[in-house]
C-alpha cells in the first residue's frame, strides 16, 4: 500500500512538472513572439535616433535585470521546493521572506543606478547622453520585475508555474496596450522646448518604455494579490528554521553561479552598444563634424541598426517552445540509458528547428530591402536593407545555437556552451571595434559583428558535441534537407520579387507579399519531395502524429 502511494505521488509530481514545463514553454514562446511583434509598430513610430535611444536603454536594462533576477528565482524555487518535500513549512516561509528581502535590496539598487545615475550612465555607459530620459522611464520597471521574480520563485518552488507565465503575458501585453498607444500620443503632440530642440522627437521613446514599466506594476499587483490569497490556505508548520545567515548561503550560492552564466550575454550587448555608439561618432567627428551633430548622425545609424533587429529576432522567438522540450525529453532518454533514443531525439530536434528557422533566416537574407521598405516605413531601406540581409544569416546561427544549447544541457554539459558564448561574444565586440570604425563600412559592420559571434559559438559547440557525447546527433544529417529546401527557396523568392517589381513593374507591396507566397509553397512542396521531414520528427510536436497521416509522411 505505502508503494503503491509512493508512486502516486511520483507520477502526480512528475505530472505536475511536465504540466508546468508545457506552461511555460507556451508562455514563452507567446511573450515573445508578443516583444518581436511590438518592436515593428513601435519602429515604425519612432524616428531612427529616438529608437537608438530607446534600444540603448534596454541594454543598460538588461544587466541590471540579470544580476538581479537570473539566478535567485531559480535558486529560491529549489529551496523552496526541497524545503516542501521535507514539510518544513516554516522553512518555507522564512525563506521566501529572506529572498524577498533580497530581490528587494537588488531592486532598489537597480533603481537608483537607473535614476539618479541616469546621466552619467547615459553618457559614458552608453556613449548616448541623450537616451538618458530612456533610462530614467525603464528604472521603475527594474524594481518591480525585481519583486515579482521573488514571487515566481516562490510559486514555482511549490510547482506552480500558472502565475509566472500569466505574469509575463501581463507584462508583455501591456507593453503594447499602454507602450504603442503612448508613444503614438507623443509623437502627435510634437512637444516643442527651445532648451531641448529635439524634445518632440526624444519623447515617443520614453513613451513606449513607460509602457513597459505599467506591465510590470500590474504584473507585480497581480502577483502580491495570488500570494495572498494563497499563503491563507497554507497550514502552520513545527519545524525548526535554519538561521538567516545559513538560508542567505545557500541562496546564493545557488544564484551567483546562475548569474554570472547569463550576465555574459547582457553584458556583451551593453559593451557592444558601447562600442557601436562611440565608434560611429568617432568617424563622424574625424571628418570635421561637431559633436552634438556626430552623436545625432550616430544614433541614426544605431537606430537603423536596431530596427533591423526587431525583425531578426523573429526566427529566434520561435525556438523557444521547441528548446523548453528537448531538454527533458532527451533527459529522460538519457535517465534510462537509451543513448540511441537521446541521439535521435537529439537529431529530429535539431531538423524540426532547422525546417523552421533556415527559412525564415533565408528569406530574410534575400528580401532584406523589400522587408524593411515593407514593414519599417520611416527608414532608410536603401541602407537599413543590406543590414538586414546579413542579420537574416545570422538569425540561422543564433538559432542552431539555442538547439545546440538545448542538446548540450540535456546531456549535463553546462560550462563548455559558457565558454563558446564568451568567446563569440569577444569575437563580437572585436569584429564591431575594427569594422564600424573603419569610415567605408561603419554601421555595415554591425552586423557583420553578430554573424562572427554566432558563427564561432556554432562551430565550437559542434566541436563540443562531437568530443563530449558518446552517441552525438549528425548535425550534416539533420541539416542537409532543410539547407537546400531554404537555398532553393530563397532563389525562387529573389527571382519572383524581381520578376514583379521589374518586368510586371508591381509596388514594393505586392512584389514583396507574392514573393513571400511563392517562397513557402515552394518550400513546403521541396520539404515533401525531399521527405526532409520524417513520421518520427513529426511526432515531438502536438497533433504531429496526426499531421503525419495527413501528409503521408512515413
Amino acid at each position: 500500500m505505502s508503494n503503491s502511494l509512493d508512486r502516486n505521488n511520483s507520477n502526480m509530481k512528475k505530472n505536475t512538472f511536465f504540466g508546468g514545463a508545457a506552461i511555460l514553454a507556451a508562455t514563452t514562446l507567446i511573450v515573445k513572439l508578443i516583444g518581436a511583434i511590438y518592436k515593428i509598430p513601435l519602429a515604425n513610430i519612432l524616428t531612427d535616433p529616438a529608437y537608438a535611444d530607446f534600444d540603448s536603454a534596454y541594454s543598460v536594462y538588461g544587466v541590471f535585470l540579470t544580476f538581479s533576477t537570473a539566478g535567485l528565482p531559480v535558486a529560491l524555487s529549489k529551496l523552496i521546493s526541497e524545503s516542501l518535500a521535507l514539510e518544513r513549512r516554516n522553512q518555507v516561509r522564512r525563506t521566501f521572506r529572506l529572498a524577498f528581502a533580497a530581490f528587494l535590496a537588488l531592486g532598489l539598487f537597480s533603481f537608483f543606478c537607473m535614476s539618479v545615475l541616469a546621466v552619467p550612465l547615459s553618457t559614458y555607459a552608453l556613449k548616448n547622453p541623450k537616451a538618458v530620459y530612456c533610462v530614467v522611464a525603464l528604472s521603475p520597471s527594474v524594481l518591480c520585475v525585481c519583486m515579482v521574480s521573488a514571487f515566481r520563485g516562490y510559486f514555482q518552488g511549490h510547482f506552480n508555474m500558472t502565475p509566472t507565465g500569466v505574469s509575463q503575458i501581463i507584462e508583455a501585453a501591456f507593453k503594447v496596450l499602454v507602450g504603442i498607444p503612448l508613444a503614438y500620443a507623443l509623437l502627435k503632440m510634437n512637444i516643442q522646448n527651445p532648451d531641448i530642440p529635439d524634445l518632440g522627437e526624444r519623447l515617443p521613446a520614453v513613451g513606449a518604455i513607460i509602457g513597459v514599466s505599467v506591465g510590470s506594476i500590474v504584473a507585480l499587483l497581480y502577483m502580491v494579490f495570488l500570494y495572498l490569497k494563497y499563503r491563507r490556505t497554507l497550514p502552520r508548520g513545527r519545524d525548526k528554521t535554519d538561521s538567516n545567515r545559513e538560508i542567505l548561503s545557500s541562496l546564493f550560492k545557488l544564484a551567483i553561479p546562475i548569474t554570472l552564466t547569463a550576465a555574459t550575454s547582457s553584458i556583451v550587448i551593453l559593451i557592444d552598444t558601447s562600442i557601436i555608439m562611440e565608434r560611429l561618432q568617432s568617424v563622424y567627428l574625424s571628418q570635421g563634424m561637431l559633436v552634438e551633430a556626430a552623436l545625432d548622425a550616430a544614433r541614426s545609424l544605431k537606430g537603423m541598426y536596431a530596427k533591423c533587429t526587431s525583425i531578426y529576432n523573429l526566427p529566434f522567438a520561435m525556438m523557444g517552445a521547441l528548446t523548453a522540450c528537448i531538454i527533458p525529453a532527451v533527459s529522460a532518454a538519457l535517465a534510462r540509458r537509451n543513448r540511441k533514443e537521446a541521439q535521435k531525439l537529439s537529431e529530429s530536434a535539431l531538423r524540426i528547428g532547422l525546417l523552421v528557422a533556415m527559412p525564415m533566416g533565408m528569406g530574410i537574407f534575400a528580401l532584406g530591402e523589400p522587408i524593411m521598405a515593407l514593414l519599417i516605413r520611416n527608414t532608410d531601406a536603401s541602407i537599413a536593407g543590406p543590414l538586414l540581409s546579413v542579420l537574416g544569416i545570422a538569425s540561422i546561427f543564433v538559432s542552431i545555437q539555442a538547439l545546440l544549447n538545448s542538446v548540450l544541457q540535456a546531456n549535463g554539459i553546462v560550462t563548455l556552451p559558457v565558454v563558446a558564448a564568451i568567446l563569440g561574444g569577444i569575437a563580437k565586440l572585436v569584429v564591431n571595434y575594427v569594422l564600424v570604425g573603419n569610415p567605408n563600412i561603419m554601421i555595415n559592420g554591425a552586423p557583420l559583428g553578430t554573424l562572427a559571434c554566432f558563427v564561432l559559438i556554432v562551430l565550437l559547440e559542434l566541436f563540443i558535441l562531437r568530443r563530449a557525447v558518446r552517441r552525438p546527433p549528425s548535425f550534416l544529417r539533420a541539416a542537409a534537407k532543410p539547407a537546400l529546401a531554404s537555398g532553393s527557396m530563397a532563389v525562387a523568392v529573389k527571382v519572383t520579387y524581381d520578376l514583379f517589381s521589374g518586368t510586371l513593374s508591381q509596388g514594393n507591396t505586392v512584389s514583396t507579399l507574392a514573393a513571400i507566397l511563392v517562397g513557402v509553397v515552394i518550400y513546403l512542396l521541396l520539404v515533401l519531395i525531399l521527405q526532409a521531414v520524417t513520421a518520427e520528427d513529426l511526432s515531438l510536436m502536438p497533433k504531429g502524429d496526426k499531421i503525419a497521416k495527413i501528409l503521408k509522411i512515413q
